[in-house]
């Protein structure tokens, strides 16, 4: 069986170094835990480095974060699903929100809970995901304001998850600006811009964040030390707090193209012959993981003698060239992991999760 592990001491190495960053520009964070899937153990390790907010997109890993540490807030990260508003009231603290009608219905039922529910309201700042367009914004907010049990403590915006947009110094003084239109316009207190996501680190680290932005949601940083401007690691961090290790269940010298007639494979991927291959082989590793756990393309070798060939269901198939370190069947090899990769590998019940301390 393949198994994930989670090295804590590497974890808490990342988030000492982004606390004190953010401490010192008094900037709020909370973590981002989606990632995670609500998997208790490794929830356990994130609350035990003293977090106070924990963000994630699911109502049910809310609901365990609750469980286990009542006193932290726990954040709603996207528009909420009218099917799960009373969980929402019940198990977030804070949630992100984008439709006036959702708010409504948020608002009628944080009456019956008798809470006040606090949003941050997303705008839409050229991603083109989720969020208020900008010249509604006004308008919005006055109707937002009249709701009972509805507190509105932020706005806020996404960058890069759908058409790769980047944070600029521009754009989130633009965000910026729409707080101060708002506090002008109604005279109340908007607390936060949160602005900040892992994309945003780099203006930070770079000092070009305006000062207007005050709150982060940190995931890919945090796990994985990435600079995604430069896609390289950031100073101080790592980049190895997940490790991904699978056991070679066959190791063979294989010719390295394929013999046949070609056609799509089940992944509907078609191969073309490298002709300068004809004749050379090379030491091919099956490995106890697959396409039900990982797409190959977030897999990062450990070895530079290593490489990806492909995937089926349940099975991963690995160049080793001479095969150096002379592996045999029963040995593991080991791999570092995108962020997309460890999402998939985290939702997968058949690699067993480990903690490493």
């Amino acid at each position: 069986m393949a198994v994930l592990k989670l090295y804590y001491d590497k974890l808490k190495h990342n988030y000492d170094h982004l606390d004190k960053v953010f401490k010192e520009k008094k900037i709020d964070w909370g973590i981002v835990t989606k990632l995670l899937c609500g998997h208790e153990m490794f929830l356990e390790e994130v609350l035990s480095l003293g977090v106070k907010e924990i963000h994630d997109s699911r109502v049910t890993n809310l609901k365990t974060i609750k469980k286990m540490a009542p006193d932290v807030q726990t954040v709603y990260i996207k528009p909420a699903p009218k099917q799960s508003i009373p969980d929402i009231i019940t198990y977030a603290d804070v949630s992100f929100q984008t439709e006036l009608d959702i708010i409504r219905l948020l608002s009628e039922e944080a009456i019956r809970q008798q809470k006040v529910h606090k949003v941050i309201i997303m705008i839409e700042m050229g991603d083109l995901r989720e969020g208020v367009m900008g010249e509604e914004l006004v308008d919005f907010y006055e109707k937002v304001f009249e709701l009972p049990g509805i507190s509105v403590i932020g706005l806020g915006a996404n960058f890069n998850c759908l058409y790769g947009v980047m944070p600029t110094r521009d754009k989130l003084i633009q965000l910026s600006l729409y707080k101060q239109v708002i506090e002008a316009k109604f005279n109340r207190a908007i607390p936060w811009v949160s602005g900040g996501t892992s994309v945003t680190i780099p203006l930070l680290f770079n000092h070009q964040l305006p000062a207007g932005v005050n709150h982060f949601r940190i995931g890919e940083a945090l796990f994985f030390g990435l600079n995604l401007f430069t896609g390289e690691t950031f100073d101080n961090m790592h980049d190895d707090v997940f490790e991904l290790v699978a056991e070679i269940i066959e190791l063979t010298e294989k010719p390295m193209i394929p013999s046949g007639v070609l056609a799509e494979n089940p992944s509907g991927e078609s191969f073309e012959i490298d002709e300068s291959l004809y004749g050379k082989t090379s030491h091919r590793a099956i490995l106890d993981v697959g396409l039900l756990d990982i797409n190959p393309k977030f897999l990062l070798p450990k070895e530079e003698s290593m490489a990806v060939v492909g995937a089926s269901s349940d099975m991963l198939v690995v160049e080793l060239g001479t095969n150096e370190n002379k592996y045999k069947v029963g040995d593991v090899l080991r791999f570092n992991l995108r962020y997309m990769g460890a999402l998939s590998v985290l939702n997968s019940r058949y690699v067993e999760k480990q903690v490493v301390k």
